[in-house]
C-alpha cells in the first residue's frame, strides 16, 4: 500500500519523527500516552500489514504484559496500598500505574521506530546529512538496512546449504550445531567483504568530497511547506502546554495530575492531530484515488 507521508520531502519526515519519539518518551501523561501508542501500532500496520500485526500481538503485547508487572514486584513506592506480599513488602497502586505507563510508551517508542525504518530510507538519511556528516551519515544507512538484509541473507545462506546437505536440520546435534556456525561464519564474511566494496564504491564517486554535486529527485513542494508551517504550530503549543505541565504527571508518592480544562484538551487534540497527520494524508489521498475511478 503506498504511503503518502512518505512521498514528502525528507526533512518532513525527519522532523515528524524526531519529534514524536521524543515526545512518546518522555510523556508519561494516560492521554498522550494513550493517543502516542493507538496511532503508532495503527500506522505501523498501514506501514508494514500483517507482519506489524504479528509482531504487536506476539512479542509487544507480552512484553508490555511483563514491563508492567515488573515495576510493582520491585518498587514498592506509593502511598496506596493494594496489598502485602509474602515478603512483607507492599503492592502500590502508584506502582502498578507507573509500570503500566512504562510499559506503554516502550511499545510506542518501538512501534515509531518500525515506522521510522518503513519511512525513512538511506537515500533520504544520505540526503539529509550527507553534506554535513558524510561518513556517519553513510554508516548510519548501512545499520539502518544491516537487521532487513542479514535476514534476507541468512535465508539465502540457509537455502543453499540445504541443497548440498548441510542445513541446521540435517545429522546430529553436532551436525546441526556445526552447519549453523558454518551459515552465521558465510554471513558474517559476506557483511564484511560488503561492507568494503561500498566503501571502495563510495569513494570511487567523491562521496564526502568538497564541491562533489549529487543528483536527487527530493523537492520542497508547496505541499511539504504548508505540512511543516502545520507541524510547527503543533509543536509550538506541545512545548506551551509541557511548560506549563500540562503534558506531565507525578506518580510518586501519589497520582497528581492537572486538572481537565479547555486548554488542556486543546493541547491533547493538538498532540493527536500531529502525530495523525500522516494518516490523514494517506486518507484524503485514498479519497482523491477513489474519486479519479469513479469520474473515470
Amino acid at each position: 500500500m503506498r504511503d503518502a507521508f512518505s512521498s514528502c520531502h525528507p526533512f518532513i519526515n525527519m522532523f515528524y519523527f524526531t519529534a514524536v519519539i521524543i515526545f512518546s518518551m518522555f510523556f508519561l501523561h494516560p492521554a498522550l500516552l494513550i493517543i502516542s501508542l493507538l496511532v503508532a501500532v495503527s500506522y505501523s500496520i498501514y506501514l508494514n500489514g500483517v507482519k506489524s500485526v504479528k509482531f504487536n500481538f506476539f512479542m509487544m503485547l507480552p512484553t508490555m504484559i511483563i514491563a508492567a508487572i515488573i515495576n510493582p514486584t520491585f518498587s514498592h513506592a506509593g502511598v496506596t496500598i493494594l496489598y502485602y506480599i509474602d515478603d512483607g513488602n507492599p503492592i502500590t497502586l502508584e506502582s502498578i500505574l507507573y509500570g503500566i505507563a512504562v510499559a506503554c510508551m516502550l511499545v510506542t517508542v518501538i512501534n515509531w521506530f518500525a515506522c521510522y525504518n518503513a519511512v525513512m530510507t538511506s537515500d533520504k538519511f544520505i540526503y539529509l546529512f550527507g553534506r554535513i556528516l558524510p561518513s556517519l551519515s553513510l554508516i548510519f544507512s548501512m545499520v539502518l538496512r544491516f537487521v532487513p538484509r542479514f535476514k534476507m541473507r541468512i535465508k539465502e545462506i540457509a537455502e543453499a546449504q540445504r541443497c548440498i546437505g548441510k542445513s541446521t536440520s540435517n545429522g546430529n546435534v553436532f551436525h546441526r550445531v556445526k552447519n549453523g556456525l558454518n551459515i552465521i561464519s558465510i554471513l558474517v564474511t559476506w557483511a564484511l567483504e560488503n561492507g568494503i566494496e561500498t566503501a571502495d564504491s563510495m569513494k570511487s564517486r567523491g562521496y564526502g568530497l568538497k564541491g562533489r554535486t549529487a543528483f536527487s529527485i527530493f523537492k520542497f513542494e508547496k505541499r511539504d511547506r504548508i505540512i511543516l508551517v502545520i507541524f510547527i504550530v503543533c509543536t509550538t503549543i506541545i512545548l506551551i502546554g509541557t511548560y506549563q505541565g500540562i503534558t506531565s504527571i507525578k506518580y510518586y508518592p501519589a497520582i497528581l495530575i492537572k486538572p481537565l480544562t479547555i486548554w488542556n484538551l486543546f493541547v491533547y487534540f493538538t498532540y493527536l492531530l500531529f502525530l495523525f497527520t500522516p494518516m490523514i494524508l494517506n486518507i484524503m489521498e485514498d479519497l482523491k484515488w477513489k474519486s479519479i475511478k469513479s469520474n473515470s
